[in-house]
């Protein structure tokens, strides 16, 4: 039998953003049920605990299980996550897709990470479907939606970024984001400071060169070091792009 563990309670201030995030964009409401898209880095471990806080302690009440999509990269070694959600109480579900070899084999006019993101996400909201799993949690905080937008900007000639809440294509699941007023520094010390398990993904195709978004990072990282309200000031020019939660 598995020795239970107890969730860890997250900083303050993550547990704000994510709170007011939730909030301002209605992400989850009384009955739903949430797959949390877990791939086992520090972003989306740090949503699980949120999660698991907001679960006890929020008025409302949902359900939460996690899925992780393995790809099969090289250095991917996500077997971890099965005792520790286990551990924690939480439903776990695992598929593993050769993303990378059919990438290699089919992608075309298209970036490696956009293909991937692709089909994982298509994994994503199979399991949901499948499982009876309304809502789709994803990780991605305020600092990739900077990055989004600027990339958009910059190389596609369009003004757009990641919404913080939509319905899929199909109309049947509902995707939230409820980091999109956190920043990567809180996720990261966070799971710094609690010992979160955090798998690190190599991917070769992501590291092997010098990539957009890794520039957009590096952009950012030097322009708040002068402009200290550059975050901010981007959420607050982000936000008619960031969408309207879904009525239904």
């Amino acid at each position: 039998m598995t020795e239970a563990l107890e969730a860890v309670k997250p900083s303050r201030s993550l547990l704000t953003a994510a709170g007011r995030a939730i909030g301002d964009y209605m992400m989850i409401r009384d009955g739903d049920r949430v797959l949390l898209g877990l791939s086992g880095g520090k972003d989306s471990l740090s949503l699980l605990h949120v999660l698991l806080h907001l679960q006890k302690k929020a008025p409302i009440k949902f359900e939460l299980a996690a899925c992780t999509v393995d790809p099969q990269s090289p250095d991917f070694d996500p077997s971890p996550l099965k005792p520790y959600l286990e551990q924690l109480g939480v439903r776990y579900f695992y598929d593993s897709q050769p993303i990378v070899e059919q990438a290699q084999a089919h992608m075309q006019g298209d970036s490696f990470c956009a293909y991937c993101s692709r089909m994982r996400r298509g994994i994503l909201y199979r399991t949901a479907r499948e499982n009876g799993y309304n809502v789709l949690a994803l990780a991605q905080h305020l600092d990739d939606l900077a990055e989004t937008f600027l990339m958009s900007a910059f190389f596609g000639g369009k003004l757009r970024t990641m919404q913080a809440h939509y319905l899929n294509d199909a109309g049947d699941v509902r995707v939230i984001r409820p980091f999109v007023y956190a920043r990567e520094r809180q996720t990261r010390d966070f799971a710094k400071n609690a010992g979160l398990p955090v798998i690190h993904e190599n991917c070769p195709a992501c590291f092997s060169m010098p990539m957009q978004r890794y520039q957009m990072k590096l952009l950012l990282e030097q322009q708040e070091k002068e402009h200290p309200q550059l975050f901010a000031n981007l959420l607050t020019t982000m936000r008619p792009l960031m969408g309207t939660p879904p009525t239904i």
